[in-house]
């Protein structure tokens, strides 16, 4: 581990702090540094990576930026910008999209009010927050939960076999507050 430097970015003390003890609660571990980004991801209000705190972390582990950053958009749950209150993440995989996946991204995208520019990506890679911060939709690749499809992960629980009227009801039972995230 580093000793700070004057270049290091600056974060405030109880951040530098957590971040300081999950280094050394995971130092030398295998996935040190998986570990670390979803311990720190979890920790924030907005469950994202903001990019003070990688840099933080690079200086701290002695792992260049540029590696850290590289993880950090390599896998799918890790998040660089900052999410809703609740996330919806809809598989694309073939098995999900021979079932009905694409109608139930389409429809959902209506449901949250969604409109093309508030989206990036397409819609087999798709990232959108709604402008309250309720809601957060995605699409993964594949959940490999294929015989399950078309699947759908709302607030990291898997829902299996979801037809349109069932993503309705969950996303309403969500904007009532009845669902705990």
């Amino acid at each position: 581990m580093n000793s700070p430097t004057l270049s290091e970015p600056r974060l405030r003390p109880q951040e530098q702090e957590f971040i300081d003890r999950l280094i050394v609660k995971y130092h030398g571990s295998p996935g040190m540094l998986l570990s670390l980004l979803e311990e720190i991801q979890e920790s924030q209000p907005n469950k994202y990576l903001p990019m003070e705190v990688l840099e933080y972390l690079a200086s701290r582990i002695d792992v260049p930026r540029a590696q850290i950053y590289s993880v950090a958009t390599f896998y799918s749950l890790f998040n660089l910008k900052p999410q809703g209150e609740h996330t919806v993440c809809i598989c694309r995989g073939t098995a999900c999209h021979t079932r009905g996946s694409r109608s139930l991204l389409e429809r959902l995208k209506l449901q949250l009010g969604f409109k093309e520019e508030d989206e990036e990506g397409s819609a087999d890679k798709l990232s959108a927050t709604t402008p309250d911060r309720r809601f957060t939709l995605r699409t993964v690749a594949c959940f490999g939960q294929c015989a399950l499809a078309p699947v759908v992960e709302v607030d990291h629980a898997i829902l299996s076999h979801v037809n349109e009227r069932t993503l309705e009801r969950e996303i309403e039972t969500l904007r009532k507050g009845s669902r705990k995230a």
